[in-house]
């Protein structure tokens, strides 16, 4: 079904107002990955009020798709897009990296905000060691062509990675970088300091979930009041999943030498919907995980970082029925392919309007002083789940989505 007239989104709009669907008309910076692998989504011009109405002022797109950068011309939103996987061995060659800068990048600007590309999307995780031979070569070409075309201090190039590149993620403050991608990732993170780009990571703390539910609290990974847990090295306390993941990457890239580099979160979210093995994708779930978080983007930064902005995009705008793999993978929308609501997610307005999520747990960043504290343990949700090693209980989850 195609919402295509001022009309048919009105009524949607009222659905918001009426509070089936209550966001905030502005909440820090919201961002929101756009994926359009479905048949049945609606045009790009209709989906303009949408994302304005959700509060969101950043959107993510994972190709440069012309429909969209021209339907969200001249409306202020800031565009991410993306260059995929297929095309990386082609940007090798500079003349086709800035061909195809000039055509999905210079020829929408200064109309369409662009301001960041990321070039390939979890490659270095894909054990495919000719496509993560050509990662580093695209992004450089790229940036180049920016340079050439007077565009490098407007648009950023970037990558975005699994959280499988770490190798160790437990506690936080102990986060490191796979050993065998240190040459490659070390190369990636000397781009980012001299271009000055953010470092980009994919978090799902779902898959901790779905993965051991007896191990991992649901409340820790929901953002739901909990005891919370402490790091015992930093003494900081983590009452969620995501923070302990982003700090741990933080970590990690401070051992690694760039500990100014910024952390953006390119996807994070939680499905509606799963297979019967796919414990806790449940309506309830979402909206506790959506609602929760979109309350934390108003708030600065992790225990690690309290001062830096969160930058997250939430996956993902609409359901997507053509996507491979288990249900849960189309169905991690906030919105149905018709523009409704995939469940009723209230989230408090800047004027007070009240929510039905139940927000709270403690205050992220302050340090617990005191040898009373929770220890950072496995039953609190933390275990081993890495590319390279069995589960055990000595390290953070680190799942990918594909």
């Amino acid at each position: 079904m195609e919402l295509s007239t001022f009309r048919d989104w009105s009524s949607v709009i009222l659905l918001f107002i009426s509070g089936i669907l209550l966001f905030p008309v502005m909440v820090a910076s919201i961002g929101i990955n756009y994926g359009q692998i479905a048949n049945n989504l609606p045009s790009p011009e209709s989906v303009v009020p949408l994302v304005k109405t959700i509060g969101a002022t950043k959107v993510k797109l994972y190709d440069a798709d012309p429909r969209v950068l021209k339907a969200f011309a001249n409306t202020g939103v800031e565009f991410v897009v993306g260059l995929g996987n297929e095309y990386l061995a082609k940007m090798k060659d500079p003349e086709n990296a800035q061909a195809w800068v000039k055509t999905n990048v210079q020829a929408y600007l200064p109309a369409t905000k662009i301001t960041s590309i990321f070039v390939g999307n979890e490659v270095l995780t894909f054990n495919d060691t000719s496509l993560a031979g050509c990662l580093l070569p695209a992004m450089q070409n790229v940036h180049t062509a920016l340079v050439n075309l007077g565009l490098d201090k407007q648009v950023a190039v970037t990558t975005a990675h699994s959280l499988a590149i770490l190798e160790t993620s437990y506690p936080p403050s102990a986060g490191a970088f796979r050993r065998d991608l240190s040459g490659c990732i070390t190369q990636i993170l000397s781009f980012h300091a001299k271009t000055g780009s953010p470092f980009l990571i994919n978090a799902y703390p779902y898959f901790a979930y779905k993965a051991s539910p007896k191990h991992v609290t649901l409340d820790f990974v929901l953002f739901q009041p909990n005891p919370g847990v402490v790091d015992p090295v930093t003494n900081l306390r983590y009452d969620n999943m995501l923070f302990a993941q982003i700090d741990a990457v933080y970590a990690a890239l401070a051992s690694a030498g760039y500990k100014k580099l910024p952390v953006h979160i390119s996807e994070t979210g939680w499905p509606s919907r799963g297979d019967e093995n796919e414990v806790g994708a449940t309506p309830e779930n979402a909206k506790k995980y959506n609602g929760n978080l979109f309350k934390l983007m108003k708030k600065k930064g992790t225990p690690m970082r309290p001062s830096s902005d969160l930058n997250i995009y939430v996956f993902a705008l609409f359901n997507e029925n053509m996507k491979p793999g288990p249900t849960s993978e189309r169905n991690y929308g906030l919105f149905k392919p018709d523009g409704t609501p995939a469940y009723a997610l209230c989230i408090a307005t800047n004027d007070g309007v009240s929510n039905t999520t139940n927000f709270g747990g403690s205050t992220p960043g302050a340090p617990i002083p005191g040898s009373s504290d929770t220890p950072l343990t496995p039953p609190t949700g933390y275990l081993s789940i890495t590319s390279a090693a069995p589960v055990s209980n000595s390290l953070l989850i680190t799942f990918s989505k594909n």
